[in-house]
Order: C-alpha cells, then structure tokens, then sequence
C-alpha cells in the first residue's frame, strides 16, 4: 500500500500512474447546470451508465422491431438463452462456478425464493438471525417469512449487534449467539458488506460457524458484488443474492443475481417455487410434461427475463472482463486508502469514519460521520458539486469506485467538506 501525501500535485501523479484511468471515458459522468462534471461518490446506491450500454440496449430493440417473436431464436443475441449468455461473467465476478449463478427477477423476491428452499422453520429451530443494522429490506423480508410461517416476527429474530460504542460487528459475538442459540436458528441471511458500516463480512467464516451450529446460511450481495471479493463458492454459503444496479451499473432496478452451491445442484426435492423456466429446456415448449427441473441455480427461474435489462447487464459485464476483479479491487484499496488518509487530516475531533480501517475488510465504500453535523451538511456538499449518500441518522456514504472515479475525486471531494466545515 502506498503512504499517501497531501497537495494537488500528488493526486495527478497517482492519476497518471493509473493503468485504470481511461475507463473513466467510458462511462457518462452527470453534470451540474455550468456542464461540469460532479464528483461522483454514489455508486453504491446506483452506478453510473455505461457508454456503451445504449449501443447493447438498441440491438435488442432493433431485433425486436425487424424480428418481433422470431427474435427468441434469430436474434443477434437470441433471447430465449439470454440469460447463460451472461452466465461465464457472473460467475467469475462472485468467484461461482457456472451451474451456480443465474441472473433473475429482483433481489428481494430473490430474497424470498430462496427462504422458500432453505429457511425450513420446525418447532423447535425457526428462528433467523441477521445483523442489527441489516438493510430494511432484507429485515423485512424476513420478519415476513417468520409471519408466514405463523411465527411471531419479534420473538423470531436475533440481532446480531456491535459492541456499546463500537460500530462494526464482532465475530467473537456472533460465535457466542450460536452456542447458545444456534440450536433455535433455522437460518442466518447477512448483508455481504454492511449497507451502513461499509464492513465487509468473512463469508467463509460465518457460513462455517452458522453449519457447525446447524444452520443454513445466506448473503445478500448488493454492496459486494462487482466491489470486493466475494469467493461465494469457497465460503460454502447455501445462496447468494445480489443487484446489479449498484457496482454492477445495470441501470435502476435492474436484474438480480442469484448463487446456489453446487452441493444443491440437483437436489430436486429441494421446496422451491417454479415456472416455466425452471422447467427442462428440451421440453419445455412441449408445454404438456410433468415438471422437471434444472440442475443448479437455473433451476429457481422461473419466467423468461425481460432482455432489456439484460443487454444492460451484459454491457457492464463485458467491462469488468476486459478489466478483471483482482485488477479492480487493487485500485479499489489504493483509492479508498488516499480517501481514508485525506479524511484524517481533517481532524478526528471532527471526523469519525465508521467503516473498518482494514482493506480486507471493506469495499471502496467509506461512512463518514462529522462531529455536531446533521444532514444540512450533507446538502451543502451535494450543491457543492458532490455526489454522495446521506443515511440517517448521521452518517454520508462515500463510494470512490475504482471504474470511474479518479484520485482528483477524492481530492476534490476532500477539499469541497473542509471548505465547508471551515464556514
């Protein structure tokens, strides 16, 4: 890791040492009234467009337009396998084999097809445990699932907690939850990269801890996947999920992706919903068999998937494999680290930043909270021509995402804060 200095003149030459630069050019930076460019700082929330993510969209609507139906099978890019044509990428993006990933649906209906197959809830073991501060979402699905299940949503969640005046969440603690109630737990669905915190969690670790107390494991992804090293198949977690529309930058509300390890594959007595894309692709135009399900995470589909959102994904895809993760998270670190070092010369009297200080353990997200601060800060920064996130109750979310931002970002960024804090 390299040891950070201040000035102008540094951030430029780290800038001109950067083999990642340039994608900075494929990308469409938004603009403020003058037509210059804002410093970017939200891709955790949504990631910039692609150039090139018109050019993928419009093939798809002019094979549409010169093709109508016939377009499933005569297509530049059939649509009928659509979906495997992003397979390969997706794989190597959340460290999957093949038959573990399908792209599909939406993350939280992801979230609740995946509890129909492994949140089994008996008498005796029916509770979830998730983190305290987990992603609304993710809480309320399962408080719905608990419901559904004719449990009380209350009584049937643990929280894992951080420690009084600490912010990340401690292993120790989780350890000591399921020796003590790992035998009531069904099933622990964990944020990959906590939205808030920013802490990036030991996958492997937990699902080891979570199947030694007899629990299925889970993860949601959305803050992980296409930011740090997820390795979903040598954690051993039974699922995965996660969007494509932050780091991934599918567009809004974009497809979600799906993990099932391989160990499930062709388990076809595993409880699941079904369609007809779960359904053999040899006969499923028979449209007259009995069902008969895919192997592997196909096997959860289950309508055709809308090819627009596809071609969007495929277009993002395409640029992280001429690019590749390692090569991405190396920037990553070295980005968010001058970011980490420019905030600390503001003063810990007066910054604090909440996310892990390791870089193992964390994305390129950085949560800041600035002392006596509310979110009128928060404003004056965005009309300062900074891009970020508020959380309440007092916490910006900073995201310098190795594709598109650039070490002159963060100096900028850095500077716009102590400009304003001085006023």
């Amino acid at each position: 890791m390299l040891t950070h200095k201040t000035g102008i003149d540094y951030a430029k030459t780290l800038d001109e040492l950067d083999p990642l630069a340039k994608y900075k050019s494929e990308f469409h930076i938004p603009k403020d009234k003058d037509g210059n460019d804002l410093i970017y700082f939200c891709g955790n929330s949504l990631g910039l467009q692609p150039k090139t993510t018109k050019t993928y969209i419009n093939q798809e609507l002019n094979d549409w337009a010169n093709l109508g139906v016939e377009g499933h099978t005569e297509a530049k890019n059939p649509w009928l396998p659509y979906h495997e044509f992003l397979t390969e990428s997706t794989a190597r993006l959340v460290g999957a084999k093949p038959i573990e990933v399908v792209t599909m649906n939406s993350l939280t209906a992801n979230l609740h097809f995946m509890m129909a197959s492994f949140y089994k809830p008996t008498a005796k073991r029916y509770k979830i445990l998730i983190e305290s501060d987990a992603f609304p979402s993710d809480k309320y699905a399962v408080e719905s699932q608990l419901r559904h299940h004719g449990y009380d949503d209350k009584d049937g969640l643990i929280l894992w907690s951080p420690r009084v005046n600490e912010d990340c969440l401690n292993y120790n603690d989780l350890e000591h939850i399921l020796n003590t109630q790992g035998h009531e737990i069904a099933l622990i669905l964990i944020g990959g990269v906590n939205y808030y915190t920013g802490q990036f969690f030991d996958l492997k670790r937990i699902t080891t801890l979570g199947h030694k107390a007899g629990c299925k494991v889970g993860f949601d992804c959305a803050h992980g996947a296409g930011n740090v090293n997820l390795d979903l198949h040598n954690s051993g977690a039974d699922f995965a999920v996660w969007c494509t529309y932050k780091y991934l930058n599918a567009g809004p509300g974009s497809l979600s992706g799906c993990f099932v390890h391989e160990r499930h594959a062709n388990n076809k007595n595993l409880n699941r919903f079904t369609g007809w894309w779960s359904h053999n692709k040899t006969t499923r135009f028979n449209m007259r068999d009995e069902f008969d399900v895919l192997p592997g995470a196909e096997g959860w589909q289950l309508s055709n998937p809308p090819i627009l959102s596809m071609a969007a994904i495929k277009a993002s895809l395409d640029l992280f494999d001429s690019i590749g993760m390692e090569t991405l998270i190396k920037k990553s670190k070295q980005l968010t680290s001058y970011f980490e070092f420019l905030l600390k010369q503001l003063g810990e009297d007066t910054i604090k930043i909440i996310t892990p200080s390791n870089p193992n353990e964390r994305g390129c997200q950085l949560s800041i909270q600035v002392l006596n601060a509310d979110k009128n800060l928060h404003d004056k920064l965005t009309k300062s021509g900074v891009i970020s996130d508020w959380r309440e109750p007092d916490v910006i979310r900073c995201a310098p995402v190795p594709l598109y931002n650039s070490y002159l970002d963060v100096y900028h960024m850095v500077d716009k804060l102590q400009t304003i804090l001085k006023h």
